[in-house]
């Protein structure tokens, strides 16, 4: 069964990243990982090519697109070649960094910081985790203490998406350790201030192109007018904005599923042993049967979910079901994948492999897939 999603101009959208995918992406993807970093010409020419920042205004320069399915295109596309961490950058940039200045940002610090967001000159992270608070943010230790006109920050993060390269840094930071959950705020750092420091790249198990980096913040002074929206609101605004990250999250692995689940077909139809194709004997058959039905009833569900998200209907609780179902079940085609393409799907060569060590991510950050049956459960058991 297709999806239904996507209309004539999403289509149309396709041709034009599917260009820039193939012809300023593909041909990096080797030199990225040995790098173990996206250089700044393909975020300038993903810029260039009008695929940064569609949510941004036209009056910062972008085209003002509030239709996601935009972005699910641009997600598929880099998907079909495999490269999941350049995906995972941009959904940072746009899904993350953008939407909470899109929320909370003033007129003043939209005019400052947007534009960038479109032209790709401005790489942002968001930095929640620290090394003792992952999923548990109220157990932050970072402070920001207000002395004059200035908020001093201090403390450090840890595992930030894009920290080694990112040009403004969202902060979540504790300002009233008396006040519960209305004692955080979040105050933007921008590169080059003092005292703000970036630690060692981190070697993680895959995502190798996507830097992820160890912040560090020893009495940073941020402007008051770097402080981002109302004192005391900094975890209700991770609450709004994290349905958007889950729900990218799932589309991530969604897309992913679905190219992965490509790739194995093409190579059991191809692939012989004992007489026949790999792909003709019944019980990697019937494997190949329950995961393609799977991916097409987990899609309608996406579908559904990008559909409420364009009212402003979707709630915190569908999107954790969405990154909770779509992301376990990429788990179980890559795995699969890399079963069916035997001693070849451990071969860093073949995407398959790439895709098993890049996806374990999937199910840890944006909340653990633990959390998400929390946050599920929670409502279940409501009165």
């Amino acid at each position: 069964m297709q999806s239904d999603l996507f209309d004539r101009d999403h289509e149309l959208f396709r041709e034009s990243v599917r260009g820039f995918v193939d012809k300023h992406v593909v041909p990096q993807l080797e030199k990225w990982d040995a790098d173990r970093l996206i250089d700044r010409e393909t975020w300038l020419a993903a810029g260039r090519q009008g695929l940064l920042g569609l949510s941004v205004p036209e009056e910062y320069g972008g085209p003002g697109e509030l239709d996601y399915r935009f972005r699910f295109v641009i997600q598929q596309e880099i998907a079909r070649v495999g490269a999941s961490a350049l995906q995972s950058g941009f959904s940072t940039n746009d899904d993350i960094v953008l939407n909470y200045l899109l929320r909370h940002a003033d007129a003043e610090q939209r005019r400052r910081w947007l534009p960038g967001f479109v032209t790709g000159e401005t790489i942002g992270a968001i930095a929640m985790s620290e090394p003792a608070a992952g999923s548990d943010l109220r157990a932050i230790q970072t402070t920001a203490v207000l002395d004059g006109d200035s908020w001093v920050i201090n403390g450090s993060k840890t595992f930030i998406t894009s920290g080694i390269l990112a040009d403004l840094v969202i902060v979540f930071a504790k300002t009233d350790p008396s006040a519960g959950s209305r004692g955080f705020s979040l105050f933007v750092v921008e590169d080059g201030t003092p005292g703000f420091a970036r630690g060692r790249k981190l070697d993680k198990l895959g995502l190798h192109a996507q830097d992820t980096a160890e912040l560090f913040f020893e009495d940073v002074r941020v402007p008051k007018e770097n402080l981002l929206g109302e004192i005391g609101s900094g975890f209700a605004y991770l609450m709004q904005s994290l349905p958007l990250e889950r729900l990218g999250i799932g589309i991530a692995a969604q897309v992913s599923a679905e190219a992965v689940l490509g790739w194995t077909l093409d190579y059991v139809k191809e692939r012989t042993a004992f007489g026949k194709r790999v792909g003709e004997f019944q019980g990697l058959g019937f494997t190949l049967a329950e995961l393609q039905t799977a991916v097409e009833v987990s899609r309608a569900y996406i579908d559904r979910c990008v559909r409420e998200h364009n009212a402003g209907t979707l709630t915190a609780v569908d999107a954790a079901k969405a990154k909770l179902w779509a992301t376990e079940l990429q788990g179980r085609v890559i795995d699969a994948g890399v079963q069916f393409h035997g001693g070849y799907g451990y071969m860093m060569e073949y995407p398959v492999a790439k895709a098993y060590i890049d996806a374990r991510i999937q199910r840890i950050y944006g909340g653990t897939n633990e959390i998400m049956k929390e946050i599920i459960h929670r409502d279940l058991m409501k009165a």
